[in-house]
């Protein structure tokens, strides 16, 4: 209550707050907040996204940007987002996502994706029209094994993974 500066909880359909779940646990406190649809972490220090615990289902908008999250383990319980913002952390592993069934907006920008195929993952969010991966290694290689290719580009294999993208890294998706 002190945070959101509300006494009735059920108003909050919007916080903003930086947290360090080293310190303290979220615990469940997407319960207080039933009707809470947007939530800003940003600089945060966030260990894993399951330290937001369980009752953001209702969450539509999530920012995480510089959380310094590895993972995305524990994302499928924010089950009705429509918009995940979790750049400049250190995310390679994108499987987690497939599961979010409303998602519209992903923004992956300087992440640590070194693999073109973890982009799979995303062609099964089939609402997934805005996509931002710029500033990770897929976009100059495949993988990170490979050398880097003259001829290699990131835009054309991503819209191979997920054809129903609209835009890719603020540009229209056809655009290679």
């Amino acid at each position: 209550k002190a945070l959101t500066g509300v006494d009735d909880l059920q108003q909050v359909k919007a916080l903003e707050m930086r947290v360090d779940t080293r310190e303290n646990s979220l615990g469940n406190f997407g319960t207080y907040l039933p009707n809470l649809r947007e939530l800003k972490l940003n600089n945060s220090l966030l260990v894993s996204v399951r330290d937001l615990g369980t009752t953001l289902s209702h969450l539509h908008v999530l920012w995480m940007a510089r959380c310094g999250l590895s993972d995305l383990d524990g994302i499928s319980s924010c089950s009705s987002l429509k918009e995940l913002y979790v750049a400049y952390n250190n995310i390679s592993d994108l499987s987690q996502l497939s599961l979010l069934d409303h998602l519209e907006v992903l923004d992956l920008e300087g992440n640590s994706i070194e693999d073109i195929n973890q982009m799979q993952y995303l062609g099964l969010c089939c609402k997934l029209s805005r996509l931002t991966v710029e500033g990770n290694v897929i976009c100059l290689k495949p993988n990170a094994e490979s050398a880097e290719e003259p001829d290699y580009n990131y835009r054309a294999e991503v819209k191979k993974l997920i054809p129903h993208l609209e835009y890719l890294d603020e540009i229209p998706a056809s655009q290679t």
